[in-house]
């Protein structure tokens, strides 16, 4: 039986009033930049709203996904090759972090975890 590990609680969970759409703050400008420079935008008005079309469908596809991963049994493959499997609960408004339970890992089991998405290369699960 695995034995499972203490929880780590963190103090301070996302701001909700920060989403980050504003195009010109820091952060949006370091987390979603464009193949298109700010410069050339008055240019290339259309390519740039093409650009947007494309980025609006994918977030909605990846947003779907996570939506049909709730309380699934989840495979996360990740670096290192480190395989591990968990029950997907949710995740943070930034998709900055995986909130899961019951994480099998290769060192035992933790009840409550979150998963750095950073540190995740893929993942898989049964519909």
């Amino acid at each position: 039986m695995a034995t499972p590990v203490s929880v780590l609680r963190l103090p301070k969970g996302p701001d909700p009033n920060s989403r980050g759409f504003d195009p010109n703050s820091p952060r949006f400008i370091a987390l979603c930049r464009t193949s298109i420079s700010t410069s050339a935008a008055e240019a290339d008005t259309e390519e740039l709203q093409r650009e947007q079309r494309a980025r609006s469908a994918l977030r909605e596809r990846f947003l779907r996904c996570l939506l049909a991963m709730t309380n699934k049994k989840v495979q996360f493959h990740m670096h290192e090759k480190v395989d591990v499997e968990a029950t997907f609960g949710a995740s943070d408004i930034d998709v900055l972090n995986f909130q899961v339970s019951d994480l099998h890992t290769p060192i035992g089991v933790q009840k409550e975890a979150l998963i750095r998405c950073q540190d995740v290369i893929s993942f898989t699960f049964d519909m």
